[in-house]
């Protein structure tokens, strides 16, 4: 993108991310923000005194309607996006949402063929994407360098935040299953899905996942707001070599394993497995902030009009696991809060792959 070519943004929500989202946007030279709003005006005060050059929007309609502003960036809770990217998408404008995208397939669908229609841009915020590590881990996998990709598990366990607008599942799960759609290269076929709610009725604390790609890959997911550990972590099990991504490393977050196990068929005593174990690498991975390099990825795309990494179409098959994934565990049958087991299993009923 022409660096003396500035793409006129709006940040529409002020919240954790949202205020993520504007201090990005406002440090970078190919950007300028025309506009910040939130619905609550305390927030939006407080926002305006910390960035006194960018002027609060009266109200969404106003930001819709100045032809300057070419993308909007919504950052509002979940509930809000499909109206809010709807609106901005007939507008003409381009959008880059928080993921979820929508919480509802239907949603979801609509704004991708409205996107289409309109020759405007989606992009989902599914952050990991954009980690350097994870751009490590996909070029592994693409080049061979770990074999026939097996399965992938991922962890995303803490101790809180527990929330009670939405479960595990929808609030910590939406990272993993893009993360496993990328560095796999598709959707899963087949999925499964169990938690327990033990906190509140209803809101599960714990989910447990599993994801059947084509060729017989398989991505297992485990997520908590309820467990001793703080873990942030993924391991890649391929025919060749493993590696594991920890995200609480500070410095070393990547490790390669030359590890694996080699069958051997013989005529007349069956099979017999020959495990190797080699070094162990830990290769150096950029501190780049992924949230500068998804926004300049996101700009650059508007001014380009590339199809972005994580476009409408991608965003929306992770709303489809997760939708899913929700009607196996509603359908489990619930009991008591602190007592409660639920699961469920569910093949894809639309054929794609």
């Amino acid at each position: 993108m022409d660096q003396n070519e500035q793409v006129v943004v709006a940040v529409v929500g002020l919240g954790n991310w949202g205020r993520n989202h504007l201090r990005t946007l406002a440090g970078l030279a190919e950007c300028r923000v025309r506009y910040m709003f939130d619905q609550d005006p305390a927030v939006l005060a407080q926002m305006a005194a910390l960035y006194p050059h960018i002027p609060p929007a009266a109200d969404f309609g106003a930001i819709l309607a100045d032809p300057q502003v070419r993308a909007v960036v919504i950052a509002t809770p979940a509930r809000t996006h499909y109206e809010l990217a709807r609106r901005a998408i007939e507008a003409g404008k381009d959008v880059f949402i928080e993921k979820p995208m929508t919480l509802q397939v239907e949603d979801g669908l609509e704004l991708v063929e409205l996107a289409d229609h309109r020759q405007t841009l989606i992009q989902v915020g599914h952050l990991l994407l954009f980690h350097p590590a994870v751009a490590l881990l996909k070029r592994l996998i693409d080049e061979g360098e770990l074999g026939r990709i097996h399965y992938i598990y991922s962890q995303r366990l803490n101790l809180g935040v527990v929330r009670s607008d939405e479960n595990s599942l929808w609030s910590l799960a939406p990272h993993d299953i893009s993360l496993a759609n990328y560095l796999l290269g598709g959707v899963p076929e087949r999925s499964s899905a169990s938690g327990g709610c033990y906190l509140r009725r209803d809101i599960e604390d714990v989910i447990f996942m599993s994801l059947v790609y084509p060729e017989g890959r398989i991505a297992h997911i485990h997520v908590s707001w309820l467990d001793p550990h703080k873990i942030r972590r993924l391991t890649i099990v391929g025919s060749r070599k493993m590696a594991v991504f920890d995200d609480m490393e500070p410095v070393e977050k990547i490790r390669i394993y030359d590890k694996g196990a080699q069958v051997t068929e013989y005529d007349r005593f069956g099979v017999a497995v020959k495990v190797r174990t080699g070094d162990i690498l830990i290769p150096a991975v950029t501190n780049e902030e992924p949230l500068r390099l998804q926004a300049r990825h996101f700009l650059d795309c508007v001014a380009t009009r590339r199809r972005p990494r994580v476009d409408g179409r991608d965003g929306l098959e992770v709303v489809r696991v997760l939708h899913e994934a929700s009607g196996m565990l509603s359908t489990g049958g619930r009991e008591t809060a602190g007592e409660t087991i639920i699961s469920g299993q569910l093949e894809r009923r639309d054929g794609r792959s």
